[in-house]
């Protein structure tokens, strides 16, 4: 019963568009009472003085926190594996020094959130205010050269490309820069903290990662694991945002414990500029050289960034290191330190600012090349990972570039810019590659067959609006040969078996494969009995014979000769047959994964043994049509074709779904989204979505998505990649290339607002 790809609709879209399903502010206990805080009006300095003598005496009001009487949490310590991740290493009211605009230094507790929000902004802050950084450009001559990036070398052959480059007529050399932005997930994160008997924890939360979650506040308010449950059944979108823990969690809980009362701390979308990351600002120095063939000779990809409190910094140079044979490639970071909230990851992190810098340089040098863009990319395509010498586990880049090009209509495209319009509209199309590393880690399943022919599905995953829930569903129901329909899907939930987080888009080829392993168990017992069982028709049949659907067991060759799981289960006694697993990153073939009885808690890294033997990533193409005003300069895209090499697709419809947001996604990046600040104050000053713009309903083209297919041999026994972030990458490179064969203007400073069109070049 082939039921896996198929584009099913999702399993709880009913609840969704009714509004049964929860999310995180939803959850409300009895006795509850709100937090609000109260956030830093400075970028760097201390607070001096608190006095909240007028917020005491305000309507509603419970507890005041500030450092001076805030329960104190185990201090962070880098050497200790939480299994989570703080977002800023950055503990909230433990201490009175301040390190950017918005900060949170005192929280209100009241009986109702107006109350609360009412009694902090009576609440007066006196500061030591020092001289904060906001310029990247100034603070640069005082950054830093990072030594690793994710686990690798961050500067990687720097200084060896430039005798190369220097030695060639055949060279470019442009520096293309992004701005500053913010996730905006559509629901705001929120906590609700519940104490039971001092040591119990429980939090419903807006998380990617209940397990990590759990792991981070059971270290720092020094619990066991077993006693912290992380509750986040539906997750509003996250981007990245979600991923780590922040401030708002750890202050719910400590609230909640001091007042001995469920609180909930829902942000504000004004705090969601400053309080739970965001992507930094890049400027990106790229140089490429090739032979008189149009060969590369040596690609040198410099990025300059900003941190605060942490050690994440945008990893541009990721993508740099597998598209194209060039022979030597050089990439490098320099990193600023900067009063602003801390960076964090946010959808295809690196690879998304990454691919513009680099396939906006790939189409330069094929313009002074003289060349087709895609022919360029096709001469100068590479099947290994130029970096570690392995090939690819699965790669058919060189199919998206043509299904693509044919989708496109790219034989209408003219070489030389501005030969196409349409009235006062200049037409013009742009390519660009995408890629994204594909990731898997090990994750735990239960799967439990009760005799009513029902089934439940227990994993400590999330579904953060990708359709998780979904695939979990259509996993379950081919491997165990029962509709979908009867199949129920628990995640979000600390307390199931636990699963990494849902980042890394590494969710689908993680968590699936537990799901196959565990159905498969449960199958097979299900079978042992029935062979074993004198009343059914199958006792004696060797199981490569028989096969299964719709609940039954059947005689492969005489599908009249079957044998029903509930008639199985019933004669056996058995009212549940169930099986939990642990599936780990596949060794040799991947098809044959191992696995093993379900985690206590979750491996803290990726894990995988063919590592070693293959590089492990997903391709696309990305293809641009855009209109653009040469009166008003105003850029619309009107088409774009989206061809994606992501192994096996688990739902054509919600695959489809995820590829058309991240394109979205990349429209956005491309054409608006930009977080501007105050200097005087390094205070954001798109504080809201009427200020941040992203796209609307007539921003938005056709987007056409098309998928190669093909299972990757060596990720899993599914043969799946996740999609989650891919769909971004290239999309504003392919744009911006669009833009200059429309206009022959060349734009390298993201967002493309229309001034920029405007100016000279």
């Amino acid at each position: 019963m082939a039921i896996i790809g198929k584009p099913i609709n999702r399993v709880d879209a009913l609840l969704k568009v009714t509004g049964a399903a929860k999310y995180a502010a939803e959850f409300n206990q009895p006795n509850m009472v709100y937090a609000f805080p109260v956030r830093s009006t400075i970028a760097k300095g201390s607070v001096t003085a608190i006095d909240s003598s007028a917020a005491e005496k305000s309507a509603g009001v419970i507890k005041i926190l500030t450092p001076e009487n805030a329960p104190q949490l185990k201090a962070i310590d880098p050497k200790v594996k939480t299994g989570g991740m703080l977002g800023e290493q950055l503990l909230p009211l433990q201490d009175n020094l301040v390190y950017y605009f918005g900060q949170y230094i005192a929280l209100v507790v009241a009986e109702t959130y107006e109350q609360a929000r009412a009694a902090a902004s009576l609440v007066k802050v006196n500061y030591s205010k020092e001289k904060h950084a906001i310029d990247l450009n100034t603070e640069l001559p005082n950054g830093y050269k990072p030594q690793k990036v994710q686990g690798e070398d961050a500067q990687v052959n720097e200084g060896k490309t430039a005798p190369v480059i220097d030695a060639t007529a055949n060279k470019i050399s442009y520096t293309y820069t992004t701005p500053t932005e913010n996730h905006h997930p559509m629901e705001p994160h929120a906590s609700i903290a519940v104490w039971e008997g001092g040591d119990k924890l429980t939090l419903y939360d807006s998380t990617q990662g209940v397990m990590g979650a759990r792991g981070t506040l059971a270290y720092h308010f020094s619990l066991t694991p077993e006693n912290v449950q992380i509750v986040s059944p539906y997750v509003g979108g996250g981007f990245g945002c979600k991923g780590s823990q922040w401030g708002h969690m750890l202050l719910a809980a400590m609230a909640a414990k001091l007042v001995q009362r469920p609180v909930k701390l829902a942000i504000t979308r004004q705090m969601m500029q400053t309080n739970v990351g965001r992507r930094p600002a890049t400027q990106q120095k790229m140089a490429m050289a090739t032979d008189d063939q149009g060969m590369l000779t040596a690609i040198r990809h410099h990025t300059d960034s900003y941190g605060n409190k942490s050690d994440f910094f945008e990893p541009s140079g990721k993508q740099t290191a597998v598209l194209y044979k060039a022979p030597l490639r050089e990439i490098t970071y320099k990193i600023a330190k900067l009063n602003i909230g801390t960076p964090t990851y946010m959808r295809a992190p690196g690879e998304t600012p990454g691919t513009f810098a680099l396939e906006s340089a790939i189409d330069e040098m094929a313009y002074k090349m003289k060349m087709d863009p895609v022919a360029f990319r096709v001469l100068n395509h590479t099947a290994e990972d130029p970096s570690k010498k392995h090939p690819f586990s699965s790669e058919n880049l060189l199919d998206c570039y043509t299904i693509g090009s044919e989708k496109i209509g790219w034989q209408q495209r003219k070489a030389e810019p501005g030969q196409l319009r349409k009235g006062k509209q200049l037409i013009g199309y742009g390519v660009a590659t995408a890629t994204y590393p594909a990731g898997r880690s090990a994750a735990s399943a239960k799967v439990q067959l009760m005799a009513d022919g029902s089934v439940i599905v227990q994993s400590a995953s999330q579904d953060i609006g990708t359709g998780t829930y979904t695939i979990i569903a259509q996993t379950a129901s081919e491997t165990l040969g029962i509709p979908v329909e009867k199949i129920t899907v628990k995640i979000g939930d600390s307390s199931f078996p636990p699963a990494p987080v849902s980042g890394g888009s590494m969710t689908t080829a993680s968590v699936n494969p537990a799901v196959m392993a565990a159905a498969e168990m449960v199958r097979k017992e299900l079978l042992a009995l029935a062979t074993a069982d004198a009343g059914s028709s199958l006792k004696g049949r060797r199981p490569e014979d028989i096969g299964y659907a719709d609940g039954n067991f059947f005689v492969t060759a005489d599908k009249t000769t079957a044998d029903s799981y509930a008639d199985i289960m019933r004669r056996n006694n058995k009212n549940i047959v169930e099986a939990c697993t642990t599936a780990m990153p596949a060794s040799g073939s991947g098809l044959g994964a191992p696995t093993a009885p379900c985690m206590e808690a979750p491996i803290d890294k990726e894990e995988n043994s063919d590592k070693e033997k293959y590089s492990f990533h997903s391709f696309g193409a990305q293809f641009a049509e855009v209109w653009v005003d040469e009166d008003f300069g105003t850029i619309r895209v009107k088409r774009f074709v989206s061809v994606q090499d992501v192994g096996r697709i688990m739902n054509e419809k919600t695959a489809r779904s995820q590829i058309i947001g991240g394109v979205i996604y990349g429209i956005g990046a491309a054409l608006m989204e930009e977080t501007a600040y105050d200097h005087r104050w390094a205070n954001p000053t798109t504080r809201t979505l009427a200020d941040y713009h992203v796209p609307v309903n007539l921003d938005v083209p056709d987007i056409d998505v098309h998928f190669i297919g093909k299972p990757d041999p060596h990720i899993s026994p599914i043969g799946a990649r996740g999609i989650g972030e891919i769909g971004t990458t290239g999309v504003s490179a392919a744009i911006a290339n669009a833009v200059f064969n429309a206009t022959g203007k060349r734009l390298r400073d993201l967002p493309f607002t229309p001034d920029k069109m405007l100016l000279k070049s």
